[in-house]
């Protein structure tokens, strides 16, 4: 019989793996505006105060308390707090698993839980950056559209969904039929994908930890998400020229999952004037977690040197 594990790092307590990492973290529920109860967590650097504020939003299928961890425990090492939320219907969050019947109203819950956060005392005075990774860098940009207080001094990019790849895309005339069906039927988990977490993570034992995730979604994408995912990335691809907010595109020359070329035309086309993008040769969906250690380090370098760039140090 397989050992159950904990955590994706083992079966050593949250508490003393954090404290052993040298950070804190609190989890908590926030009921968002239009009610529902979503999980959060709130990643913390013991040694000195933040020195900034990175609000983080995972992708399709995912949760912030598996593998993502990763990547705001490093960030918390260097110093900067990060915070999420598992997005309606992902993790510990409400909703049926992995249905977003409307993306607008996950950007709406994530913006406002941003601002939650950003308002308590220890964090009012830092620079605050948005983290998206896949479909979460899809939201990241659309919150960036909707950020009336402008809190939000840069984006990080990771692998983002600005268009779904025509590898993963469904031909005509599948999108058409599925449009009929979705009316009826939004919830069914009927649509043809190919196994996204194969093709997004390179390294086979880094697989085998990814499966292990308890709260991974391991169905076919639900027809209502699929529309909606194509309809907003759709939208999004089209207003490219409008993304302003400072930001860094991180991709990898060898996904299959999001078209790195869209990361191009994003770069290219947004009237940004302080903009950054990174294409890795070789590397796959999965930058911050299924990759070789080394490629991992390189990314978070990258990530992590745009942020030093644009915070005061010593806060």
């Amino acid at each position: 019989m397989e050992e159950e594990v904990l955590n994706y790092w083992g079966n050593t307590s949250e508490t003393d793996y954090y404290e052993s990492q040298g950070i804190h973290c609190i989890q908590s529920f926030y009921t968002s505006p239009r009610g529902l109860s979503l999980f959060t967590r709130l990643w913390l650097p013991l040694a000195a105060p933040p020195r900034g504020l990175i609000c983080v939003v995972h992708g399709y299928g995912n949760d912030i308390s598996w593998t993502f961890q990763a990547t705001p425990i490093c960030l918390a090492q260097m110093g900067f707090a990060s915070c999420a939320l598992d997005l309606e219907g992902h993790g510990k969050s409400d909703g049926v698993r992995a249905f977003v019947p409307n993306v607008d109203f996950v950007v709406d819950d994530c913006l406002n839980y941003f601002y939650s956060v950003k308002a308590r005392k220890d964090f009012e005075n830092l620079p605050c950056f948005l983290y998206g990774e896949s479909m979460g860098g899809a939201i990241c940009l659309l919150i960036h559209f909707l950020d009336t207080k402008k809190l939000f001094s840069g984006a990080i990019l990771v692998s983002p969904m600005c268009k779904i790849s025509d590898n993963v895309r469904p031909s005509w005339p599948i999108p058409q039929i599925l449009t009929f069906f979705a009316k009826f039927f939004p919830v069914l988990p009927v649509v043809p994908t190919a196994d996204l977490l194969d093709k997004s993570v390179k390294v086979a034992e880094k697989k085998v930890v990814a499966v292990k995730n308890p709260m991974r979604y391991t169905g076919k994408p639900r027809l209502g998400t699929v529309l909606e995912l194509l309809r907003v990335t759709d939208y999004l691809n089209n207003r490219l020229c409008d993304v302003s907010i400072p930001f860094i595109v991180l991709h990898g020359k060898a996904d299959v999952v999001t078209d790195p070329e869209v990361s191009k035309t994003l770069y290219e086309a947004a009237k940004s004037v302080d903009k950054k993008i990174k294409i890795y040769d070789g590397m796959l969906h999965s930058l911050l977690f299924g990759e070789t250690d080394d490629n991992i380090e390189m990314v978070r370098k990258d990530i992590v040197d745009w942020l030093n760039d644009r915070c005061k140090m010593g806060n």
